[in-house]
C-alpha cells in the first residue's frame, strides 16, 4: 500500500501490501462481518483541495477510507486504488481508520498560520459511516473545529450524527455550522439493492427531522439522481414531499456522474439487477462520465418546479461537492432521462 514513509514496529499481519505501512493493526470483530479495519496514525488531517476544483471550501477531513455504505455510484471508489486496494469490494470492506485524527486536526488548527477557513467532513467518505460507532472520533473533531473558531460542515447518510446533536447545538453556538443529509432514493427496495450499506430512507427522514428540531438547519443532497431509476416524476414528487415534511430547509439536486473505475462496478451492478437498461445507459453515458447537457435540462425542468411546490428553495447554491479528493500524503500510518435546485 502507498503509504510512504510510514514504518511502525508492529507485526501487524496485514494483508499483502499492507504491511508495516503506518498501520497499527487490522482488526476484525463479530459486530462488523466481513469488515476489516486498518488502524493508522496519520501525519496531516486537514486536506487541501486544489484550486481548480472550484469546490466552496478549500479544506477537508476525512477520519476515514473507504466506506461500509458500499453505494454503487459512489464517486470515492477510486481513491482506494491508491492504496493498492480495489475500488469494488475492498472499498466496501477494507476500511482504513485514521485513530488519532482528532489530536492531529487539533494540532493543525492550532497553527499562527490557520486562518480559520471552512472545513467540509463526509465530501469523499462518510464520517458517520458504521465504524464511527466503533472509533466514535467524530467528537473530538467536532471539538477541535468549534473551540479554534473553523466553521464547519457536515454531510452524511449515517443516522449516528443523532449522538452527536448535543455536541453539534453547543458547536453552532461558536462557529458558522452547516449540516447537509444525503438522500436520493425514496424506495426502499431500490435503496437497499444500490446502498445496502445504508440506512432506510425512513431513518434519514426521521434524522432529518431530528436535526431540524434541534434547531439546526438541514439540507438535503437529492444526490444523485439515478436515469431511468429514480428520475420520474412520481419517485422525485413523493422523495421531495417527505423531505419537506421532515423539516428540510432545502434540497441540491444534480444526476449521477460515473468515474473511472466506479462506472464499471455500477455497470456490472445494473447488468445484474436491470439488465434492460444497460443499452440505455450506454447510450446516454457513452464513453464520458457525466450525462449529456441535454439531460440536465431535462431534469432541471422535472424538479424546479417540484422544489417550488415543497419550499425548498434554501439549498446551498454549490457545484456538485463529488469529486474524489487527492489526499495526497495524508497517512503516516436516477423511469425517463430525466433538474435540480442546484446543479454543478
Amino acid at each position: 500500500m502507498r503509504w510512504d514513509g510510514q514504518a511502525v514496529d508492529a507485526d501487524d499481519g496485514a494483508l499483502p501490501g499492507l504491511e508495516r505501512a503506518g498501520l497499527v493493526r487490522s482488526v476484525q470483530t463479530p459486530e462488523f462481518d466481513g469488515i476489516t479495519f486498518h488502524e493508522v496514525l496519520c501525519k496531516s488531517a486537514l486536506n487541501k483541495m486544489p484550486e481548480e476544483s472550484q469546490l466552496p471550501f478549500r479544506f477537508t477531513v476525512n477520519a476515514f477510507r473507504g466506506c461500509s455504505h458500499a453505494c454503487r455510484y459512489c464517486f470515492a471508489r477510486p481513491t482506494h486504488e491508491y492504496l493498492d486496494l480495489d475500488a469494488g469490494g475492498d472499498f466496501d470492506n477494507q476500511i482504513v481508520v485514521k485513530t488519532n485524527v482528532a489530536a492531529v486536526l487539533r494540532k493543525e488548527l492550532g497553527r499562527r498560520s490557520w486562518k480559520r477557513e471552512h472545513v467540509a467532513l463526509g465530501t469523499n467518505t462518510d464520517p458517520y459511516q458504521r465504524a464511527e460507532g466503533r472509533y466514535r472520533l467524530m467528537p473530538g473533531i467536532i471539538r477541535a473545529l468549534a473551540e479554534s473558531a473553523t466553521p464547519f460542515s457536515i454531510l452524511t447518510k449515517g443516522t449516528l450524527l443523532r449522538r452527536d446533536l448535543p455536541l453539534l447545538t453547543l458547536a453552532a453556538r461558536q462557529v458558522p455550522v452547516s449540516i447537509g443529509v444525503s438522500l436520493a432514493i425514496h424506495d426502499p427496495d431500490l435503496q437497499k439493492s444500490i446502498e445496502p450499506g445504508t440506512p432506510t430512507p425512513k431513518a434519514r427522514l426521521d434524522l432529518i427531522r431530528a436535526i431540524a428540531d434541534a434547531g439546526l438547519p438541514c439540507n438535503v443532497m437529492v444526490a444523485p439522481v439515478i436515469p431511468f431509476l429514480t428520475d420520474s416524476v412520481r419517485h422525485l414528487d413523493g422523495l421531495l414531499e417527505s423531505i419537506a415534511d421532515a423539516g428540510a430547509s432545502g434540497v441540491t439536486v444534480f444526476p449521477m456522474h460515473l468515474r473511472g473505475s466506479t462506472k464499471g462496478w455500477f455497470m456490472n451492478w445494473l447488468s445484474t439487477e436491470h439488465p434492460a437498461l444497460v443499452r440505455q445507459y450506454r447510450q446516454l453515458y457513452g464513453r464520458a462520465s457525466y450525462v449529456p447537457p441535454e439531460y440536465k435540462s431535462w431534469l432541471k425542468q422535472r424538479v424546479d418546479p417540484l422544489v417550488d411546490r415543497y419550499g425548498l428553495g434554501g439549498g446551498a447554491k454549490h457545484r456538485d461537492a463529488g469529486q474524489p479528493e487527492p489526499d495526497r500524503g495524508e497517512l503516516v500510518g436516477a423511469g425517463r432521462p430525466g433538474p435540480a435546485l442546484t446543479l454543478f
